[in-house]
């Protein structure tokens, strides 16, 4: 017997063997959503957004690199430099010592011919009928700056300054003032202004003060007595002439 089925759909149909996806209606429900203009600009800021971080990405590893080969340099020159300016320190200091050396050997032979200059100027300025009775050192004692030592540093300047360059060696040597004072008489009151001229225009003499003056009898006599206060000057090297000595031996 055979039996026809006139009712379709009614009848048994095989299960779905797993999940299935329509693409078409995914396709079709975003083609609507697209249709949207605020989906269209989030889209568009994601894509712009991601595509600057992109482009920053990879300008700072470009420039990353770039600072870290110039860091590299410049260590490489700073070891290099350190080295050379160390050497150099050193040059300068062997420089100034010896420089120091030098000039301090010119101030003790310069200032050997201090008293002989003044002797040789008060004479040679003193007028006819003066006397002197006393040519002496006034003030502080001529060497009393010790020149040989150098000058002290600072331990703690020093310390705060170490990354800068060592201090400079003083080479110029300090030199004491002279100062000499005269004590005499004269019978001529005029030949003390003109004593006192003298010493003025000599080239090693200079600064004569009078400190005072008073009448005196000397051997029934009236004279005048006086004190004098003579500031000695280091003249220029091209202002003394100096001339071996000789001695004839027979």
């Amino acid at each position: 017997m055979i039996e026809i089925n006139l009712l379709p759909g009614t009848g048994k149909k095989k299960a779905p063997r797993g999940p299935t996806v329509s693409f078409g209606s995914f396709a079709s429900s975003l083609s609507g959503r697209l249709t949207d203009k605020f989906m269209i600009a989030a889209v568009v800021s994601v894509v712009v957004s991601v595509g600057a971080v992109a482009v920053l990405y990879l300008s700072q590893q470009r420039r990353d690199a770039a600072l870290q080969a110039r860091i590299e340099k410049a260590v490489t020159d700073s070891t290099r430099y350190a080295n050379f300016l160390k050497d150099r320190y050193h040059a300068e200091a062997v420089r100034d010592t010896l420089l120091r050396q030098v000039n301090i050997i010119k101030s003790i032979d310069q200032d050997r011919y201090v008293w002989p200059h003044i002797m040789d100027e008060v004479s040679r300025a003193l007028p006819q009928y003066t006397w002197l009775s006393l040519v002496a050192l006034n003030g502080s004692p001529q060497g009393s700056t010790n020149v040989v030592a150098l000058p002290k540093t600072n331990a703690n300047d020093a310390a705060k300054n170490k990354n800068k360059p060592p201090p400079r060696i003083d080479t110029s040597i300090p030199v004491d003032p002279v100062s000499v004072r005269l004590v005499g008489r004269t019978v001529d009151i005029q030949a003390l202004t003109r004593f006192m001229k003298d010493l003025e225009a000599s080239p090693f003499l200079g600064n004569v003060q009078l400190e005072h003056s008073e009448l005196a009898i000397e051997q029934g006599k009236e004279v005048t007595q006086f004190q004098l206060t003579v500031g000695y000057t280091r003249p220029d090297t091209t202002v003394v002439h100096r001339v071996p000595l000789t001695l004839s031996v027979k």
